[in-house]
């Protein structure tokens, strides 16, 4: 509710639209990037910065959403989503090395399948993704995470694990998204259910 503006002084903050983030696996596979499409659709000028780093070791938690041994090596890409020129998203995205390790794709923001997304871009290397499994928890933004997006520390975001799966029940991807919950509004959609898959999964912490 309020800023802090060096060497003047603290005002009232300026109030911010939040911006309408739709979380569905299949508007990828039409559109490349799901944010390039969500803010097309909502009239606002979309970019993003990252930071790319090979052959780094998985940590613990890491190596175990995607099935790999800790110290394995993977390309972890740290994003940065803006929506007119301001954050509003941030990403952290793991891959397995040995997955994409001396491919086209082994960067996903450099070479001829750049921004491709992961689905398109698993897909170049002979992969296809089937779907994703994606956890939402609300949490309070770190001291780092409120530098990046200009919030205030403590602030109230959404941090979705999200971990891509292939049509083998391989994890291909996992990524750390954080959604501060002041810019944006987050939106799940899904395609009709059958008669059989109209129920709800409840999973126990050793299925997770």
């Amino acid at each position: 509710m309020l800023e802090g503006r060096a060497g003047s002084g603290t005002y009232v903050a300026e109030p911010r639209r939040r911006v309408r983030v739709v979380r569905s696996s299949a508007r990828e596979q039409l559109s490349g990037s799901p944010f390039r499409a969500d803010m097309k659709a909502v009239g606002r000028q979309e970019d993003w910065e990252s930071r790319t780093e090979a052959k780094v070791p998985a940590p613990a938690e890491i190596a175990a959403r995607i099935g790999i041994a800790e110290g394995d090596l993977c390309v972890r890409t740290a994003y940065e989503f803006l929506a007119d020129g301001r954050p509003v998203q941030l990403s952290t995205n793991w891959e397995p090395y040995d997955l994409t390790g001396g491919t086209l794709v082994v960067l996903p923001e450099g070479g001829p399948h750049a921004g491709a997304g992961v689905v398109n871009g698993m897909a170049a290397t002979g992969i296809t993704v089937s779907h994703a499994v994606e956890q939402p928890e609300p949490r309070q933004a770190t001291a780092e995470e409120a530098s990046l997006l200009g919030i205030q520390k403590g602030s109230l975001v959404t941090h979705i694990r999200r971990t891509y799966y292939s049509d083998q029940g391989r994890p291909v991807e996992t990524a750390d998204i954080v959604a501060p919950a002041a810019l944006c509004e987050l939106v799940l959609t899904a395609p009709p259910l059958g008669p059989s898959l109209g129920r709800a999964e409840v999973l126990t912490d050793d299925q997770r």
